[in-house]
């Protein structure tokens, strides 16, 4: 059996510095640079990092409910979410995941997406 994609990739250690790379990419995207403006970075960091271990099978992990609460009043577009998912794809290929890896994380993003896109 395959260990998960957390462990084969290094741990909290390794995916803390694909999420700093990938905020890099993220604040500087005009389509998404907007939605963290007034966000601690640092503590915006180390969410994401637990949040990205969850998808990769670590032991960290967010439920549904706690997704649509914390993104419910960010007011976050699909196309905005498309780029997220795309800017997290394109850093898992700047550190050398394997493609069946980059798929299987994207999948995660996408099974969460109705609880992170704000409704209208």
């Amino acid at each position: 059996m395959k260990s998960p994609i957390f462990q084969r990739y290094g741990g909290f250690a390794s995916i803390s510095k694909i999420v700093m790379s990938f905020y890099d990419k993220v604040l500087d995207s005009p389509l998404t640079s907007p939605y963290f403006v007034t966000t601690d970075m640092k503590q915006q960091i180390d969410h994401q990092t637990k949040f990205m271990a969850s998808l990769m099978g670590g032991p960290a992990s967010y439920t549904d409910e706690q997704l649509e609460r914390i993104h419910s009043h960010l007011g976050i577009t699909e196309p905005a979410f498309m780029e997220i998912v795309y800017l997290l794809s394109e850093t898992l290929e700047d550190f050398d995941f394997a493609d069946d890896d980059i798929r299987y994380v994207e999948n995660e993003m996408m099974n969460r997406k109705n609880y992170i896109v704000t409704r209208r």
